[in-house]
């Protein structure tokens, strides 16, 4: 992978961070906690950022698939370095996902192992 590719899917990294850090400080209780973490977040759960991140992570194999058949059928104005950028994208999410299951398999391990 170049270098330029490399800076592209980091530069979209940091912009994806940036939307889920929260936009200002907690509101909560007098000890400093947030009432409902949810809502002090900007309202998205982990559960539904997860979600949102395999949806886009499928929508990316299935118009990579879609091209690479329309490319196979011989479709006009359908070009080879248009397939292999979206296969390409689409490697490069899901590599990214898997990661990111990994992460968060060890964390949950890391978590089990603790002592109480």
């Amino acid at each position: 992978m170049s270098n330029m590719q490399i800076d592209s899917v980091l530069s979209q990294i940091r912009a994806m961070a940036a939307q889920v850090k929260p936009q200002g400080p907690l509101s909560g209780s007098a000890k400093g906690m947030a009432a409902d973490p949810v809502s002090a977040t900007g309202g998205d759960s982990f559960a539904t950022l997860m979600k949102q991140g395999l949806t886009s992570v499928n929508q990316a194999q299935k118009s990579a698939d879609s091209l690479a058949t329309d490319f196979q059928r011989g479709k006009p104005g359908v070009e080879l370095a248009d397939v292999m950028v979206e296969m390409q994208k689409a490697n490069v999410s899901f590599r990214a996902a898997v990661e990111v299951r990994n992460k968060m398999v060890s964390a949950y391990q890391e978590i089990m192992n603790m002592q109480v």
